[in-house]
Formats: structure tokens, C-alpha cells, sequence
């Protein structure tokens, strides 16, 4: 009963629906959102050529407590916003210091996902 009903709610199984792009941005140490977690619905996606941008900052949890990697995510949210809503932004030089990661650019998310496949 409870996996029908996790199922149900868990967007994982429901990516297909997402038809927007979406812009993820994970910290490694979430105690809240698993890292797992986003990098499966992430994958899902991928899978589905539904556009998305995913940034992992492996030494944050839920939310970014350290300034540079806050100001790497809204540096990169501005651009994420100007491709995908048009406008334009400010250039982009990650800040000295952010620990970003990008998985699907790096082709990690992959081994990422998995490594956190239960055996």
C-alpha cells in the first residue's frame, strides 16, 4: 500500500509530465532531498529529452550555506532563465571557490545514479 502510494506522489515516476525545463540545484550532504533522489529524477528526464540543467555542490546540504556557491547557483539560474525565458544576463565566471558540479555535462550522472541503485 504505502509503495502504490509513493508511487503515486513520487515525481520520479511522473517525469514524463514535466514540460518545462527545469533547473536543479542539489547540495551532496541534503539531509531532506537525497542526493540520490535528484540525480534519479534528473536521469528520468534525460532519458525523456526533457531539457534540464543539474548543478551538485558537494559540500552543501539544504540550501547553500556557503557565498560562493550561492552566488555559482544564481549566476547560473540567470543564465538558465535567459535561455529557457529569453532576456539576457550578466556574463557568467564561477566564483573562486564554488564547488559545482555538473553531471550531465561531465557524463557522471550515469555512474552517479548507479552507484545509488539499491543491490
Amino acid at each position: 500500500e504505502d509503495e502504490e502510494f509513493n508511487r503515486k506522489i513520487s515525481p520520479l515516476f511522473h517525469a514524463d509530465k514535466i514540460k518545462v525545463p527545469l533547473l536543479i540545484g542539489q547540495g551532496a550532504n541534503d539531509p531532506r532531498v537525497k542526493q540520490a533522489e535528484a540525480d534519479q529524477i534528473v536521469q528520468a528526464m534525460v532519458d525523456k529529452s526533457i531539457p534540464v540543467d543539474y548543478v551538485l555542490y558537494p559540500d552543501e546540504g539544504h540550501g547553500f550555506a556557503r557565498p560562493q556557491n550561492r552566488i555559482d547557483f544564481q549566476g547560473r539560474t540567470e543564465i538558465f532563465l535567459e535561455k529557457h525565458l529569453g532576456g539576457r544576463s550578466e556574463s557568467f565566471t564561477p566564483p573562486e571557490g564554488a564547488t559545482a558540479l555538473l553531471p550531465i555535462l561531465d557524463g557522471t550522472l550515469g555512474k552517479l545514479v548507479a552507484s545509488a541503485a539499491p543491490a
